[in-house]
């Protein structure tokens, strides 16, 4: 919402907004906290065969934080709630598999 409040492009200005925290994240760190946040037990396979992909997929937030906005929720808290968000939903029949 903040993006959608604050940002108004101009017609000569680039048209993207990168939203993010702006911390860098492997993907590996990311399944983890996944994993965590959804009470995961089973065991995480990589396939070492297969590339890497890029080795930095950090964002560049700083047209974000120069519009005042800034991340606070840390991601585990925001993987959790999202988790009971979707658990509840799903019960109520509002979300589905």
């Amino acid at each position: 919402m903040f993006a959608l409040e604050q940002w108004q492009p101009g017609p000569d200005e680039q048209q993207f907004l990168n939203v993010g925290t702006g911390v860098d994240l492997a993907i590996r760190a990311l399944a983890e906290a996944v994993a965590e946040a959804t009470g995961f037990q089973g065991e995480i396979h990589w396939d070492a065969s297969k590339p890497d992909g890029s080795p930095k997929k950090q964002l560049d937030v700083s047209r974000l934080a120069a519009l005042g906005w800034q991340a606070r929720i840390p991601l585990a808290e925001g993987l959790t709630d999202t988790v009971a968000l979707f658990r509840e939903q799903l019960s109520l029949q509002l979300a589905r598999l």
